[in-house]
């Protein structure tokens, strides 16, 4: 039975879908996703809401922009389909805003988070170029196994860890708070990876979909979402608090909602703005409930 294409209502309307793709393919709402995510960690390990515009974030969001648009930039792009050239115009000035927030969000930092960000940073660049000590030049993304893993450890550590150490705490004190995260992006990741499976295939890159098949996939990703929700219930039991607790629940629906809508209707739009989504969704529970 083919599977019929279609894509979120809202993004049917012209003017919306266009506002919507501009958001998407300059990687704006990513970068607000990510951002987001350091926020929700930061009201767990300080017990309040943060800043918004504290350096921390400013580092987050303009990095974000930075190893999102670098590759959009080159001629060539390695094994990926070329980037809407009408779009170079703004590639290019948040490529330069991004690196210019980067470098304000590094002055002044600790050894610990410079060292941090700059493992990092080589990560997410070797993910696009073929940086890797390799004879012939593979990418990260070209190794299945490695893609997936270095995805997940690379937004963990961004959203996750660099708050706690940014914050001075302790690595040590919140290991299932690093845990949840990793599984949610994870989770996430697997999607992603289900969605690019045909072209992995056929640039000879053999993922987890590939390898275990895409149903599998989709169980390997119900099986995370019960891991999340119990990590969330220790969590819980680490610190008392309902409203996160409530939020993580109502996190974990609305995903495997997302996941449902997404394996009968998928789109590259229902994949950006709505996988991608519920990582701002589960900020914004975390910090508004």
């Amino acid at each position: 039975m083919k599977i019929k294409k279609t894509v979120p209502y809202f993004c049917t309307v012209k003017p919306l879908a266009r506002f919507v793709d501009f958001l998407l393919k300059t990687s704006l709402f990513t970068a607000c996703c990510a951002t987001a995510l350091c926020m929700a960690t930061g009201c767990l390990i300080n017990g309040s809401r943060t800043s918004i515009f504290n350096q921390l974030h400013v580092l987050v969001f303009g990095s974000t922009l930075l190893v999102y648009n670098a590759p959009r930039l080159i001629p060539r792009p390695y094994g990926r389909q070329r980037p809407p050239q009408k779009l170079k115009p703004w590639y290019r000035f948040f490529f330069f805003a991004g690196m210019t927030m980067t470098v304000y969000g590094l002055w002044g930092l600790s050894l610990q988070m410079l060292l941090t960000s700059g493992s990092l940073g080589l990560l997410a660049f070797a993910y696009y170029l073929p940086l890797l000590p390799f004879k012939n030049k593979k990418r990260i993304r070209d190794i299945g196994w490695l893609k997936i893993s270095v995805l997940a450890v690379v937004w963990t550590t961004a959203t996750a860890v660099l708050p706690i150490i940014y914050w001075d705490k302790l690595l040590a004190n919140y290991p299932v708070e690093i845990l949840i995260r990793f599984v949610f992006i994870f989770m996430l990741c697997v999607l992603f990876e289900i969605r690019d499976v045909r072209d992995d295939i056929r640039n000879n890159i053999h993922t987890l979909p590939h390898k275990v098949g895409v149903g599998n996939s989709y169980r390997l990703i119900n099986t995370g979402l019960v891991i999340f929700c119990l990590l969330s219930i220790l969590q819980y039991s680490r610190f008392p608090i309902p409203q996160r607790l409530v939020g993580a629940l109502l996190t974990a629906i609305v995903t495997w909602g997302v996941v449902q809508y997404i394996r009968r209707y998928p789109s590259e739009r229902a994949y950006l703005v709505l996988a991608d989504g519920v990582m701002l969704v589960y900020a914004l529970l975390v910090i508004l409930i």
